[in-house]
């Protein structure tokens, strides 16, 4: 918590607004609209349910495809088998590890071909990087197919114009020397926050997430009248009568009023945790890149991400240990880390078929839910070769310290001479 948390939420009880809605409630949707720069906002109670009603007010349904990111988590797809609709997996781009704009885009001429276009594309922005914005907006404009962009882990992170791109090379300077006051500026003249731009956009402030309302999420939106037919599905979608009365099938989705003062709280803290974040990456990469067989997840050359989670990955041929025996060895001193995300593609639930891909290892029972993927090797790989390390922005120099060294000693143990990096 942020410290201003408590006191809002006594505000809350102060005025007896409990239940959904209130003025809390108000104040934060207001907040956040100014944050992230999407004037329409619906305060929920998760992501999911904010996809779930996007994909629904846009009218996804049986039958129709949407495109969405494989290498993300399962709550960016769920809701298209909600609506009865069928999901074609996109593989990620190496450099960004998020959508491949050049499958997207393929992928969408062979559709227009067929007379069949997707009713909608859902990209993710992976632990706190941006898709391509710029790129994959264009693309999506041309075939007029809307974006609904899963900006669940991004909230923090912008991209810029292409023209100032992060990472530009500046004569006499390297990319990894370029410093955080430089990337800032890199993306300042024309900087987005991740989601805008989009036809929607979904945040979530789960536990887990850079703010948190324990539970929660937030449906964003250019479109108003969009955000309006999502909050009035959102509160069971019951019509305006002093009786209950309901002409069409809704959902229980609001956020409390209590929720949304911790949220109030938490929005004031959000630079500072972003750079929290950044901070926290920097320190592990600046102990262990220089180790063989270990890269970290690149930075998009267009924006900055808010390093919701560090990532790295290591190539065992070279490091000497594998993913698993990292992971394994941290987890022996009560440090969780984890895989990152397995792609959709690779999910038991999903019956994988249309294209074929060389080299794709899937299971071969079939799933309950029919999906096809494009590409897949590059998520497959990070997915292999990945592992997020513990990111909390309460960590100490010596929580750090501690992680680094297990990693060290992971590789000590296959007998190598890490003396240069200790």
């Amino acid at each position: 918590m942020g410290g201003e948390e408590a006191r809002l939420v006594q505000e809350a009880f102060e005025s007896n607004y409990i239940a959904p809605l209130g003025p809390m409630m108000e104040e934060f949707e207001k907040d956040f609209a100014q944050t992230v720069g999407i004037p329409h906002v619906a305060a929920l109670s998760s992501g999911t349910a904010g996809l779930h009603l996007a994909l629904h007010v846009l009218g996804v349904g049986q039958g129709d495809e949407v495109f969405a990111s494989t290498l993300t988590f399962i709550g960016s797809v769920t809701p298209i088998m909600f609506q009865g609709a069928s999901p074609v997996l996109i593989d990620a781009d190496r450099a960004t590890w998020t959508m491949d704009p050049d499958l997207l885009e393929q992928e969408l001429e062979a559709c227009k071909r067929h007379k069949k276009l997707p009713k909608a594309i859902v990209p993710t922005d992976l632990y706190g990087q941006c898709i391509d914005y710029e790129r994959i907006l264009e693309i999506c404009e041309y075939y007029n197919v809307p974006v609904v962009a899963d900006a669940a882990e991004a909230l923090g992170a912008t991209y810029g114009s292409r023209e100032k791109a992060v990472g530009s090379k500046q004569e006499g300077v390297s990319s990894k020397q370029e410093t955080e006051s430089s990337k800032q500026e890199a993306v300042s003249s024309k900087q987005r926050h991740a989601g805008k731009g989009a036809r929607a956009s979904v945040f979530s402030f789960n536990g887990n997430k850079i703010i948190t309302t324990s539970g929660g999420g937030m449906l964003a939106s250019d479109d108003e009248e969009l955000i309006e037919k999502a909050r009035f599905l959102s509160q069971q979608a019951r019509d305006p009568a002093p009786h209950y009365e309901h002409t069409e099938i809704g959902y229980n989705y609001r956020m409390s009023n209590i929720l949304a003062a911790i949220g109030r709280g938490q929005l004031r803290v959000l630079n500072e945790r972003v750079n929290k974040k950044r901070e926290i990456f920097d320190y592990y990469e600046t102990a262990l890149k220089d180790l063989p067989g270990i890269e970290f997840m690149p930075e998009a050359r267009y924006g900055r991400s808010n390093r919701w989670l560090t990532v790295l990955l290591i190539s065992p041929e070279e490091f000497g240990a594998d993913r698993e025996d990292v992971r394994l060895a941290l987890e022996e001193e009560n440090i969780e880390a984890r895989p990152v995300w397995k792609p959709m593609h690779m999910q038991p639930v999903f019956q994988v078929g249309g294209v074929k891909v060389q080299g794709l290892r899937l299971k071969t029972r079939e799933g309950k839910y029919r999906a096809r993927v494009v590409g897949g090797e590059v998520s497959e790989d990070l997915f292999n070769r990945g592992l997020c390390l513990p990111s909390g922005t309460a960590m100490t120099e010596e929580d750090l310290e501690s992680v680094v060294s297990v990693i060290l000693k992971c590789r000590r143990y296959m007998g190598l001479n890490v003396s240069n990096y200790d």
